[in-house]
């Protein structure tokens, strides 16, 4: 109004009623309008579901497109535009009958951590790893190198396991996976009196002695040696799984090997014979 009745110039007008001049200009995009700018918005979205409104204003901006981001931000709101949130993943949650955060391991085979680990062979081909390691004495009791472990073969490796230690654990510590809540670890758990304690989904410093275990292995053998056959790493890991248990000394053993610290465990609680009269 001031410019159109007293012909002051813009700078004056603005100065006078407090307002800033970018106010008073109207957009210019290329020349089309607000209309060719969101339908190019829509054409954008359409194309890139995952890309937002400032995705938007840097491609827009290379374009030559003259819009700011705050412009970009407005419209894009304006017309309804939006990342499609991610749908979550499935969480599969075993049933534990002792939390993981109070479990602690008091005595040999009182809690197993089972984990999964792969590698590969020098064609490509997948290694999977099962890990059960024992948390009082931190000796890895026994696990799998195969092309695939499922439910039934991790059942079978505990088995073994039982059938030479001659006792089952009181709990498993795990994590959510399809092999470890599956109905057979379930029914052998039962049967054979053990409870689990499953971690939280994506929380592996819940089920820190086996995760441990896991890192020494890649970083010492896993990162170092190429497989060329399934037998080749089975022997290499073995290898390096028996110089772990009885020559690797630990820290929180004392400096003992695991299998010297059971040992020494069990020769401490186990009371002398009696001497005959």
């Amino acid at each position: 109004m001031l410019q159109d009745r007293f012909q002051m110039s813009e700078r004056r007008a603005c100065r006078i009623v407090g307002q800033h001049r970018s106010t008073q200009r109207r957009p210019v995009t290329r020349g089309k309008g607000d209309d060719a700018l969101r339908a190019r918005l829509h054409a954008f979205s359409r194309k890139h579901k995952r890309w937002g409104y400032r995705k938007a204003w840097a491609v827009l901006r290379d374009e030559g497109w003259d819009a700011n981001r705050k412009k970009i931000q407005r419209l894009w709101r304006e017309e309804g535009l939006e990342v499609p949130h991610r749908k979550k993943k499935r969480r599969r949650v075993g049933t534990s009958t002792c939390p993981a955060d109070r479990l602690r391991a008091q005595r040999p085979n009182h809690v197993w951590g089972l984990d999964f680990q792969f590698d590969q062979t020098a064609d490509g081909r997948i290694l999977k790893l099962l890990n059960i390691v024992d948390e009082h004495s931190r000796e890895e009791l026994g696990g799998l190198v195969e092309r695939r472990i499922d439910a039934d073969r991790t059942v079978a490796a505990l088995d073994g396991i039982v059938a030479k230690t001659g006792e089952a654990p009181a709990f498993i510590r795990c994590d959510n996976g399809p092999e470890l809540t599956a109905n057979a670890l379930r029914d052998w758990c039962r049967f054979s009196g053990t409870g689990t304690s499953y971690i939280e989904p994506g929380s592996p410093w819940e089920n820190p002695f086996v995760e441990s275990f896991g890192s020494r292995m890649r970083d010492e053998v896993l990162s170092i040696e190429q497989f060329d056959t399934l037998l080749e790493a089975q022997v290499l890991i073995g290898d390096w799984k028996h110089e772990y248990n009885n020559y690797r000394p630990h820290s929180s053993l004392g400096w003992r090997s695991p299998v010297a610290y059971a040992r020494a465990w069990k020769a401490q609680r186990v009371p002398p014979p009696r001497a005959e009269p």
